[in-house]
């Protein structure tokens, strides 16, 4: 059992938002323009994490990592850029149980924000498409700041911005990148298990718990 935290910081991709379907779509049309093999949903599910601009390397070579050439990235991030501006939550949809988290974490005096590696660009939209921008007091984007995670910053901005400390602050995220921020910044952090974590289990990195539905902190943090 967790004590209440101060503040909730809440991932976008993975932990609110199942937006694969989304990027999927974005990067085989891409491939297509650029006269290139499919990718596919499986695949792209092993790449997001990392922000728009990483998901398209990772598509040029088809792999997680390593690099394309340079040129080709160029040339090709404006076209899933374009695509993605079209395409932002057309298949996308909130994950179960994240809007009864969000309505319960709304009757609590804790301060609510939104830390993501997607660029403002998109998350936005994102967010008010699916309903549920209001919830936020903060949204802290990948473009928002000099450094993104696993960096701590984001997370430190948005406690300094909602004056919590960050030893009284919680993440929920589903990734190595959000725990590897948590740490660092001093936050506990809760993983959902069905998140992005490029095919790893997400227990290997050690939060403090893991969840399948978001719902499940009403039971696991002493809010009394």
């Amino acid at each position: 059992m967790l004590k209440k935290p101060a503040m909730v910081l809440i991932d976008v991709d993975g932990t609110l938002v199942d937006s694969v379907p989304d990027l999927a779509y974005c990067v085989d049309e891409m491939m297509k323009q650029l006269a290139m093999p499919l990718r596919g949903e499986e695949r792209v599910r092993q790449w997001v994490g990392n922000g728009v601009e990483r998901l398209v390397r990772r598509a040029l070579i088809n792999q997680l990592d390593g690099e394309p050439d340079e040129a080709l990235f160029q040339k090709a991030l404006p076209i899933f850029e374009a695509l993605y501006r079209d395409n932002t939550s057309r298949r996308s949809c909130l994950y179960p149980g994240v809007k009864a988290a969000l309505d319960f974490l709304k009757t609590t005096d804790v301060r609510l924000g939104c830390v993501t590696n997607k660029a403002a660009q998109f998350t936005l939209p994102l967010l008010k498409d699916l309903g549920i921008s209001d919830y936020f007091e903060l949204v802290v984007c990948g473009d928002t700041l000099p450094k993104k995670k696993p960096d701590p910053m984001p997370l430190l901005h948005a406690a300094e911005k909602l004056g919590a400390k960050p030893s009284q602050s919680l993440m929920l995220g589903d990734s190595q990148s959000d725990v590897k921020a948590a740490r660092a910044a001093g936050f506990n952090i809760i993983c959902m298990s069905y998140g992005y974590n490029h095919g790893e289990d997400i227990r290997n990195y050690k939060p403090d718990a893991v969840v399948d539905s978001m719902d499940e902190i009403k039971s696991l943090i002493a809010w009394g």
